[in-house]
C-alpha cells in the first residue's frame, strides 16, 4: 500500500513538472512569438522609410526632368512632371517625418534635408519665372543659377544616402533580431517537443510500474481471497463436524440417561405391580378396590410403555443392511403416506436424481424414520396449498436427501429441541418421532440437519452413505 501511495507521488510530481516545463515554454513561445512579430513591424517600418527617401528623391528628379523638359521643348506639358512633384514632395515628407517621429536623429536630418529641398525648389521656381518672363528664352540670370542649383542637389543626394543607409543598417539589425528570435522559437518548440515526448516516456513508464503494482496487489489480494475462502470453507466444514458431534453427543447422552431412567423407574415399577396384584388376590374385591387396583395396574404398564418407547427411540438398534434404490425407498414411504396427502390436498413435487443411487440401510426403519418426516411436514402445513417438495442428489459418497414444506416454519428454540424426547408442538403428539427417526439415521452413520424460520417452512437435509455396508453398533 505503501509502494502504491509513494508511485503514485512521483507520478504527480512528475505530471506537475512536465506541466510547469511546458507552460514556461508555452510562455516564452508567446513572448518570442510577439517580439517577433514586433520586430517584423520594424522591419517593415524601415523598408517603408526607405521606399519613402527613394520616392522623394524621385520626385525631386521627377521635377528637374519637367523643368529641363519644357525649357527645351517650350512645350507646357512637359512641365506637367515638375506641377505633380511639387505637390507630392510634402506629401512623401510628411509622411518621412511620421514614420521618422521615434528616432531624434533621423528626425535631425530631415529637417536638413527639407531646407535643401526647399532651396532646391525655390531655384526652380524662379528659374521657371525668369524663363516665362523673357518670353521662353534662356538669360544669363538662369544660367548663373545651374552652379549653384547643382550643388544643392548633389547635397540632397548626399543626405538622402546617408538617411537611407542609416535606415538600411537599422533595418539590417533588426532582422538580425527577428532572425534571432526565430531561431528562439525554434528551438523552445524543440524544447517543448522534447518535454511532451519525455512526459510522454515517463507516462508509459509510471504506467507500467503502476500497472505491475496493481497486478502484483491484485494477485496477492486474490491468494488472500482464495486463502480465506479456503480457510472459510474448512471452517464450514469443522462446524459442520462439530454440529453432527454434538448431535451425536447429545443423542448418546440421551440414551443414557434413558437407560439410567429405565433402570430406575422400572425397579420400583414392577414392585408396584407385583404389590397390586398381592393386594388383588388378598383383599376382599369390593367395587372401589377392584377400581383403584385397575388404575394402579394400567398406569404401571403405561409407564412401562412409555419407558419402553423411550429406550427403543434412544437405542443403537441392530439394523439389517441392504443394497436399496433411495428413489423406490422414497416412493414406498410417500405411498405409506398417501392417505394423510389426499386428506389435506398436499402437492408433491419429485426432483430425483436421474442416475440411480444405491444405499445401504436397513429399509424398513428407514422408511419409518422418512415417514415421521414427511409427515410431520404435512402437518404442518395448511389443508389447501400445501407444497412437499422431495429432492435427491449424489454429493462425493454421499446421498443427500431434501424434505421441504411451506408450512408455518420453527423459531430458533423449537430448532434447537427438535431432536429432544418427549418435545412436541402437537396436541396428541409424545414427542419421540423425530428422536427416533434421529436415531435411525445416526445408526446408519448418516447425519441430519434442519433449516426453517417462522413462516417459511421447513427443510429437511439427510446425508447418508452410498454403498458402503456398516455393521451394526453393539
Amino acid at each position: 500500500m505503501v509502494s502504491l501511495l509513494t508511485l503514485k507521488g512521483k507520478v504527480w510530481s512528475g505530471y506537475f513538472l512536465a506541466f510547469i516545463l511546458l507552460l514556461v515554454s508555452y510562455f516564452l513561445i508567446f513572448y518570442t512569438m510577439q517580439r517577433s512579430v514586433q520586430e517584423t513591424n520594424s522591419v517593415s517600418h524601415t523598408f517603408n522609410v526607405i521606399n519613402r527617401l527613394e520616392m522623394l528623391r524621385g520626385q525631386i528628379t521627377q521635377a528637374e526632368t519637367g523643368i529641363r523638359g519644357y525649357v527645351i521643348t517650350k512645350d507646357v506639358r512637359f512641365r506637367s512632371p515638375y506641377d505633380e512633384a511639387i505637390v507630392n514632395i510634402p506629401v512623401i515628407y510628411g509622411e518621412l517625418k511620421t514614420l521618422t517621429k521615434e528616432n531624434p536623429l533621423q528626425q535631425s536630418r530631415l529637417d536638413t534635408l527639407k531646407m535643401l529641398i526647399d532651396e532646391r525648389l525655390q531655384y526652380m521656381a524662379r528659374g521657371l519665372a525668369s524663363f516665362e518672363a523673357n518670353g521662353l528664352v534662356i538669360v544669363d540670370s538662369l544660367r548663373a543659377t545651374r552652379e549653384p542649383s547643382k550643388r544643392i542637389m548633389d547635397s540632397i543626394r548626399v543626405f538622402t544616402t546617408n538617411l537611407k543607409t542609416a535606415e538600411e543598417k537599422l533595418m539590417e539589425l533588426r532582422k538580425s533580431k527577428l532572425t534571432g528570435f526565430f531561431d528562439s522559437t525554434q528551438l523552445i518548440a524543440m524544447i517543448s517537443l522534447a518535454i511532451a515526448f519525455i512526459t510522454l516516456f515517463y507516462s508509459l513508464i509510471i504506467f507500467n510500474k503502476e500497472n505491475k503494482a496493481k497486478e502484483k496487489a491484485m494477485e496477492r489480494a486474490m491468494l488472500y481471497s482464495v486463502e480465506l475462502e479456503n480457510n472459510i470453507s474448512k471452517l464450514k466444514a469443522t462446524n459442520l463436524e462439530l454440529e453432527e458431534f454434538r448431535s451425536l453427543e447429545k443423542f448418546t447422552a440421551t440414551g443414557r440417561i434413558a437407560r439410567t431412567i429405565a433402570h430406575e423407574v422400572r425397579n420400583p415399577l414392577t414392585n408396584i405391580s407385583l404389590a397390586a396384584e398381592q393386594l388383588e388376590e388378598s383383599l376382599p374385591a369390593t367395587k372401589e378396590s377392584v377400581v383403584l387396583l385397575e388404575m394402579i395396574s394400567r398406569n404401571a404398564t403405561r409407564i412401562n410403555q412409555l419407558v419402553s418407547e423411550l429406550l427403543n427411540a434412544t437405542r443403537f438398534a441392530n439394523l439389517e443392511f441392504r443394497e436399496t434404490d433411495i428413489t423406490g425407498l422414497l416412493e414406498e414411504t410417500l405411498e405409506l403416506a398417501r392417505d394423510r396427502i389426499n386428506l389435506n390436498h398436499v402437492e408433491v413435487e419429485k426432483h430425483y436424481s436421474p442416475e440411480p443411487i444405491l444405499v445401504s440401510v436397513d429399509g424398513e426403519k428407514m422408511k419409518l424414520a422418512l415417514l415421521n418426516i414427511i409427515v410431520n411436514a404435512i402437518e404442518a402445513m395448511e389443508k389447501n396449498g400445501g407444497l412437499l417438495v422431495i429432492k435427491t442428489k449424489k454429493q462425493g459418497n454421499k446421498c443427500i436427501i431434501e424434505i421441504r414444506d411451506n408450512g408455518k416454519g420453527m423459531d430458533d428454540d423449537v430448532l434447537r429441541n427438535l431432536f429432544e424426547p418427549y418435545f412436541t408442538g402437537k396436541l396428541k403428539g409424545n414427542g419421540l418421532g423425530l428422536t427416533n427417526t434421529q436415531n435411525v439415521i445416526f445408526n446408519h452413520k448418516g447425519s441430519i440437519k434442519v433449516y426453517s424460520k417462522p413462516g417459511q417452512g421447513a427443510t429437511f437435509l439427510i446425508s447418508l452413505n452410498i454403498q458402503e455396508q456398516r455393521e451394526p453398533v453393539a
